[in-house]
């Protein structure tokens, strides 16, 4: 049986047949499919997965079918959603299942799940978190969160893959949250379905190769990043490493606050694009060389935030247009920056979220990608009902207010007060925010964690990450925190990973760690042209908070000629 021709430990690529052993796993070498790869997958297509199986309470989980997938090419797209959603990586020749967990609620929808089995298998698994609301079956196929361009894909080192739809199907002509109105629904998407998915790809790949798989990972972003941290705080023995990217992690303070920065833009206090620009070059102004290079990056956002106010851009008395901001865009800004200060109790003690960041205003928009354009204010004035050009957390934060809290697809949310809906925010901030800081169990069980921020995101805060991470420091100690937990922070970035250097082997560093010992160090964020083969355009040091890149002299392309230093 065929190897795949590489596979990456710590950044390092090795021969599949050395993997295990230079990553400090133990046990075979490799495990295949069999001697008839094709019949062995079309045999796992009569596998039923009991109830009794599953962690969790739940239906039968069956597989609708198997498939020996043949092997395809790199392809890359002229335009999408990310630069990394262009990429279409080559795939090796899988067994690929498809299959559903059943629901206990017969008006709930069934769990959906794809697994990706390798014919030969290094042992391991990842498991990709979703995006949004999800609603769509992650493949598992793509590359994972933050990757460079060039690696190869989990699968094609050897890992069996795996994603669901956490529970529900996107509808056409409903609103991508109407699905939490049935409780069964909106507990899977909370947590529940990558837990029994999970369960259920432990007992397949049993089945299939004859042994548990030795090390599990979880990589997700955004909201799979949400589900990350999930993962490690209720189920903190199911995941060996995980890796959580711009987490939505206090969920129910950021639909809040995106709602409130929304209504901040209605009447004069939207921003036209033009206006956009003019913020972003302002910020440049003020804050691009502070860093020692003017790079068109904010390094150090944190001292922006206190560098650049938007009332140095307030128009004369009189006066208005693209080039200054009246009196309420100037607060619009001002509010998006600040707290958002929760009039009920929230999970785990938190009473707000914080204000977003600074720079990467003007980021092109395209889709999910961009600044305040395509997140904020969009490229149209707010409207009741949200459209998609509104900005993507308007549609997003009302729609979760009327679905997930309020449970009336019908209320303007411009007259929602949180008070009036106290039980149900609490409710809901139990099943959804992920901000309990108490990751002992996880710890204790070898388990190791990687965090990343994006700080020019303005789909969610990245402060929100940050505050997490020190409250779990915290709570357990510099010390302890420090065995098993590491913050970085990708200045200049967006949501999705454009606008400056983002890409990094951060599966390679947490195989490294978990199965080595080897703790990060000397990790370096990367910009690659979107096309073979994807040369790398700029780089800079990954810099764990609350440090930045400081330049120090030389080619500001090269990440040598920056130091993190506060």
């Amino acid at each position: 049986m065929a190897f795949p021709k590489t596979m990456s430990c710590g950044g390092a690529m090795l021969a599949a047949a050395a993997l295990l052993a230079a990553c400090g796993t133990t046990g075979p070498k490799s495990l295949g499919l069999g001697a008839d790869p094709a019949a062995a997958c079309a045999a796992l297509a009569s596998a039923a997965i009991p109830p009794g199986a599953i962690g969790l309470p739940s239906g039968a989980a069956t597989i609708d079918s198997a498939t020996l997938v043949p092997a395809t090419a790199l392809a890359v797209a002229e335009r999408g959603p990310s630069p990394a959603a262009r990429i279409t990586p080559a795939t090796p020749a899988h067994c690929r299942l498809l299959g559903r967990i059943a629901p206990l609620d017969a008006t709930a929808p069934p769990i959906l799940f794809r697994f990706n089995l390798p014919l030969a298998w290094n042992g391991r698994s990842v498991q990709y978190g979703g995006g949004g609301f999800n609603g769509t079956l992650i493949t598992g196929l793509a590359l994972v969160p933050a990757a460079r361009f060039d690696q190869p894909t989990p699968l094609a080192q050897g890992y069996v893959t795996y994603g669901t739809d956490s529970g529900h199907q996107n509808v056409a002509g409903q609103p991508p949250q109407a699905f939490a109105l049935n409780d069964e629904a909106l507990t899977n998407f909370a947590h529940a379905s990558y837990k029994k998915v999970r369960d259920v790809a432990v007992a397949l790949m049993q089945r299939a190769y004859g042994q548990a798989p030795q090390k599990l990972y979880f990589m997700g972003s955004s909201e799979g990043g949400r589900e990350a941290l999930t993962m490690a705080q209720r189920y903190p023995q199911d995941f060996d490493g995980i890796f959580s990217r711009v987490p939505v992690i206090n969920w129910t303070g950021l639909q809040h606050a995106g709602t409130r920065n929304g209504i901040a833009t209605f009447g004069e206090g939207w921003l036209r694009p033009a206006q956009v620009q003019l913020v972003h070059n302002a910020v440049l102004a003020s804050c691009d060389a502070a860093d020692g290079a003017a790079d068109r990056i904010v390094s150090n956002p944190v001292a922006c935030l206190q560098r650049f106010d938007p009332a140095s851009l307030r128009c004369a008395a009189g006066t208005s247009g693209d080039n200054c901001l009246n009196d309420a865009q100037v607060q619009a800004v001002r509010t998006l920056r600040s707290p958002w200060r929760s009039p009920v109790p929230l999970a785990n003690g938190v009473t707000e979220y914080p204000g977003w960041g600074i720079g990467g205003e003007a980021t092109p928009a395209f889709a999910s990608m961009g600044g305040w354009n395509a997140w904020w204010t969009g490229t149209s004035a707010p409207t009741v009902p949200p459209q998609p050009s509104n900005g993507i957390a308007w549609f997003y934060g009302s729609g979760a207010l009327q679905y997930f809290y309020a449970r009336n697809p019908t209320i303007d949310v411009r007259s929602y007060r949180a008070e009036d809906f106290a039980a149900r925010i609490a409710a809901v901030s139990q099943l959804m925010d992920s901000t309990n800081p108490d990751l002992g169990a996880f710890h204790a069980r070898g388990g190791k964690l990687l965090m990343l921020e994006h700080m020019a995101d303005y789909a969610q805060s990245p402060f929100a990450g940050i505050r997490y991470y020190e409250s779990v420091v915290a709570r357990m100690g510099r010390d302890n925190a420090d065995r098993f937990l590491r913050l970085y922070t990708a200045p200049g970035v967006d949501h999705v990973g454009s606008g400056a250097p983002a890409n990094v082997d951060m599966l390679g560093a947490l195989a490294d760690w978990v199965e080595r010992g080897r703790a990060p160090a000397g990790l370096q964020l990367v910009e690659q042209e979107v096309q073979p083969p994807f040369k790398v355009v700029r780089a800079r040091p990954l810099c764990e908070w609350p440090l930045w890149p400081r330049y120090t002299g030389g080619d500001v392309s090269q990440a040598a000629s920056f130091q993190c230093s506060r």
